[in-house]
């Protein structure tokens, strides 16, 4: 592709005010929220503001950072959360990444299709998702358990002790089914702490939290229709 010299200095001009624009909301934000982590400033197609990727939460702002405004974006038009599709292009996890030892392997059908969940074993939306879940096949998911004892202050117990259990994947399975808490202190060498580290590393700030093959993140309880469409879309 050829610029003409008219092309060439507008492109560099918006570059250039672009590039000043985030120099001036990084400065500005900075001198408000000492220490915090700014990963990108992007312009936004929508009323003038920037986007702000800040410690792991969407912001928006003028050009000058002189308001800031939180909360969600919405497309009315498609019916689609503009904010929280950017959050989870920006929190996509490479899957290699994933330390998959440290997981619950359940594999289904040929388990040609990949799904890492992270799970708190006493979190009512991960039994519904588990539920869910059992209405597909062909796949293979591996459990993080990753408990939020803010919330259930006995599930890293209870995770430690499912994991020390004889069959790992029984146990998960009669606990989140009948409240069965395997029988044994929970002392054997197991990656509950590793996952807790990983998931606040990865800011996995509520279960069930689910990633797929192409490293998409989608926070929450998902219906088996919706799941089958994720999984489709990620195959292609």
């Amino acid at each position: 592709m050829k610029f003409t010299p008219l092309a060439l200095a507008a492109t560099l001009l918006f570059a250039t005010t672009a590039q000043a624009n985030e120099t001036v909301i990084r400065k500005a934000l900075l001198q408000q929220f000492p220490g915090a982590t700014i990963s990108s400033v992007q312009k936004t197609p929508y009323s003038g503001l920037f986007e702000v990727y800040l410690d792991g939460q969407l912001v928006y702002v003028d050009a000058k950072a002189q308001y800031v405004f939180a909360g969600d974006v919405i497309d009315l038009k498609n019916r689609a959360n503009l904010t929280q599709a950017r959050l989870n292009q920006l929190q996509a996890v490479k899957w290699d990444s994933f330390p998959f030892g440290n997981a619950l392997k359940t594999v289904k059908g040929n388990g040609a299709r990949k799904l890492v969940l992270f799970s708190d074993v006493d979190c009512p939306y991960c039994r519904k998702f588990e539920a869910e879940l059992a209405k597909v096949d062909n796949i293979t998911v591996y459990t993080f358990l990753y408990p939020i004892e803010g919330l259930h202050p006995q599930a890293t117990q209870t995770s430690k002790q499912i994991w020390c259990a004889p069959d790992r994947n029984k146990a998960w399975e009669n606990y989140i089914t009948n409240g069965a808490v395997p029988k044994n202190d929970g002392k054997c060498s197991n990656p509950v702490e590793e996952t807790i580290a990983l998931g606040n590393k990865l800011k996995v700030s509520g279960t069930p939290t689910l990633f797929f093959a192409n490293g998409q993140r989608v926070p929450g309880m998902v219906p088996a229709a919706q799941l089958e469409k994720l999984l489709a879309a990620n195959a292609k």
